[in-house]
Formats: C-alpha cells, structure tokens, sequence
C-alpha cells in the first residue's frame, strides 16, 4: 500500500505524537509498504522553526526510507488564543497545498488529530488523491481544549464540534488512542465497526535496562542517588507544580532527586517555584535528543506520571508509560481510569491521588526504601508491556485495518 501520514508534529522535533506516528511509519515501511509524512517545519515545543529549516517554504527529505514532505506553518511563541489559531490554521492551509503539488496518489491518507483542523486537511487530500480517508484521534478536541479552560468560546465550541463530527463521518476509519476515546466516540452514533482501538505502544528492543548509563547519572550528578525522573512535555495538563511540591516534602531527603527532562510553556514557571522554594533536590534538563531517551530513561530509578485530576484524562494512556515500563522502571502513577487500571493489572507501580503531593511524596520514600520492590515492580512492568504493548503487533493490529478499508 501507498500510506501517507498528515501530522503537524514529527522528528526531529521530540514528544509523544512525533514518536509515536514515526514509529508507526517506520514498522508499516518495514512490513513492506511505501510510507510517506507530510508534516509542518520543525518548531514544537519551543514555537520557533529550527535553524536548519528557517527561511524554507518547501522540504523534501528521507529519513530511515521514509519520504518526509515538510512545509510552511506560522511558528509563535507566545500561547494565545489566536496566536495558537493562527498556528494550527497556517499549516491546515499550506498542507493541503503542498500536499495536493508533492504528494502523488495514495490508498491511505492517516490524518493525526489534534489539531483538529488537519480533519478537514485529511479530508480534502484524500479525495484528492482518490485514497481512504483514516482520522487518527489521540486526544478528544474540543472537549479536552474545554476542560482545561483553553477554550470557552461557545461559537468557536460548537463550529470545532460540527468539525469533529463530519472527521468521523467521513472517515473510512477511526482510530482511538484509548479505551476512552473510542468508548466516547462510539457513544455519540459513529459506526462501531468503523472505530477501532490503536493504543500507544513501545519498541521492547529499543527501550530496555541494559541502557543504563552510569557516565550519564554522574554526569547529571546522582551516581549516588535515587533518581526520580518526569520526561515529557511540560505542559498544563500535566499539572507538573505538584512534582515539586511533592519535592518540598522530600527535602531532608538528600538522597533522593527529582529530574524534569524536556520542555513546553510551564518549564519556566516550575522552574521558578523551585528557585522560590529553595530546593536542590530537583534537576531540570533541556529536551534531549530522541536517539539518547533509550539511555536516559534506563539510568532512572523510578517515574512520575501525573495528570491534572478532570474526568478527561479517566481515558488517558500516556506514551511515557510504555517506555518506562519496557525499560524495568517502577511508577509513580499520578492519573485515574484507564493508565490506573493497567498499572494495577501489570502490578508495575504505586497508584496515588492525582495533584496529591504527600501522596507522590510517600510514593519515593517507599520506593527508595524498599529496592527489592521496586526492582519487583519494574520486572512486572516489562514482562507485561511485551506481552501487551510491543510497537510490533500494534502496528500488524494497524495495518490490518488498512488493509480491509483499501479492499
């Protein structure tokens, strides 16, 4: 098969999205297809196109033999409203562009969602290039967008509802991130054969223990300590000040330390309560390279996940679970519903209280005093992520429904 990826986000810029779709992107070319990406100038988490990619309008690249179509989106860096419009509008518009001069016919079109404005982008190209239409969901919009109070124009509401809804009318097919997802988008009359679940997943071969780097730790300076690390974005949903209250708790404890590892539009803030609070117990380190996360999370000692407490992330399976577990590290799990249920199930890590600090607090001591568990607990988790969650078969379960929409 011909299959096209539609997506703001991909490497080199790091985060979940970009690694997952390259991933999936990746194993679909290995099992023998034609993969192409279409996708915006490298600019996340920062809002700044990278330097190598500035002042470009059109990049054609190859990447692991994958054809990569880069093209114009307005970057910014301030978090507005309209700002953040403007930015997901320029590259809806330029994609179908570049898209309809670059990209020649295809049998699939998988449009990644959020943004949901790429929907309409999805839609657009795949009847233009006379392929199935494929509406990747990994985060409900606007619901989410609404919940978080990012978005509370009722007009701007209801116009990105009717958007939502005709993406999964007019999908071939759609893919959900979670349970929940797909529970919700089934519940509101879309076709149930249609839906399909097409969790977050991990290369068990790329993330594993064997990576700890001990030059690393003395490097980041805890040879000697127990490090708890969060990697990911640091973003609002996360609700990451409860990891440094939770440090405040800890700090008599100078055994112990907190490491924040990448970026996003609360690092700076965190940042700053850390300072204000006086703790050396918390590392901040800048986004790292994809190719070094292997290492990096193996030379941990243990995890944070958290996300805020709303009913929204009941449904949430957040990627950086996957890779923790794979690489034999106990959880910390901040989050309800789903991420709860499997952490449980797996009897991979501690389950606290989401944006409960004397909880995550006692979650490290126990941890740290206890490494028997803790070596128990991480065993657990990568014994039960291969047998549920390798990138491998998730990508077979993917392809197989492809395959049935292009017959």
């Amino acid at each position: 098969m011909k299959i096209l990826f539609l997506t703001q986000y991909c490497p080199p810029e790091v985060g979940a999205p970009q690694n997952r779709i390259f991933e999936f992107a990746k194993q679909l070319r290995k099992f023998g297809h034609e993969v192409s990406i279409l996708t915006a100038m490298p600019n996340y988490p920062k809002g700044e196109i990278f330097d190598e990619y500035k002042g470009k309008k059109i990049v054609l690249e190859e990447v692991d033999d994958i054809k990569i179509i880069r093209t114009s989106i307005y970057a910014t860096k301030e978090k507005t409203f309209t700002k953040r419009l403007r930015n997901y509008l320029s590259f809806t518009f330029s994609s179908v562009m570049t898209g309809s001069k670059y990209i020649d016919k295809q049998d699939v079109i998988i449009t990644e969602s959020p943004p949901l404005f790429l929907g309409w982008s999805g839609y657009v190209l795949s009847k233009r290039k006379k392929a199935k239409y494929v509406f990747n969901v990994s985060d409900l919009w606007p619901e989410s967008a609404v919940k978080l109070g990012v978005l509370n124009n009722k007009m701007f509401i209801a116009m990105s509802t009717w958007l939502e809804e005709f993406c999964y009318r007019k999908a071939d097919a759609v893919t959900g991130q979670t349970q929940g997802i797909v529970d919700n988008i089934v519940g509101r009359g879309f076709g149930k054969n249609k839906v399909h679940l097409i969790t977050n997943g991990v290369d068990v071969n790329l993330f594993k223990k064997e990576n700890r780097d001990e030059a690393f730790r003395k490097e980041i300076g805890v040879s000697d300590k127990f490090a708890i690390c969060y990697a990911g974005i640091h973003g609002l949903a996360q609700g990451l000040e409860v990891i440094v209250e939770a440090a405040e708790l800890l700090k008599d404890n100078n055994n112990i330390q907190i490491i924040f590892i990448g970026d996003g539009p609360e690092k700076q803030k965190l940042i700053s309560l850390k300072e204000s609070k006086g703790l050396n117990n918390i590392t901040f380190l800048p986004v790292q390279p994809k190719k070094n996360m292997p290492h990096i999370i193996a030379s941990m000692d243990a995890t944070i996940i958290p996300l805020k407490k709303l009913d929204l992330f009941k449904g949430a399976l957040p990627s950086k679970m996957f890779e923790a577990l794979a690489s034999e590290l106990p959880i910390i799990l901040a989050v309800q519903g789903e991420a709860e249920a499997l952490i449980k199930k797996a009897d991979a890590g501690i389950v606290v209280e989401p944006e409960n600090a004397k909880e995550i607090a006692d979650a490290s001591l126990k941890l740290y005093n206890n490494r028997e568990l803790s070596v128990s607990l991480g065993r657990n988790g990568r014994k039960y992520v291969m047998e549920n969650y390798s990138r491998d078969a998730i990508t077979r379960k993917f392809e197989k429904i492809l395959v049935e929409i292009v017959k």
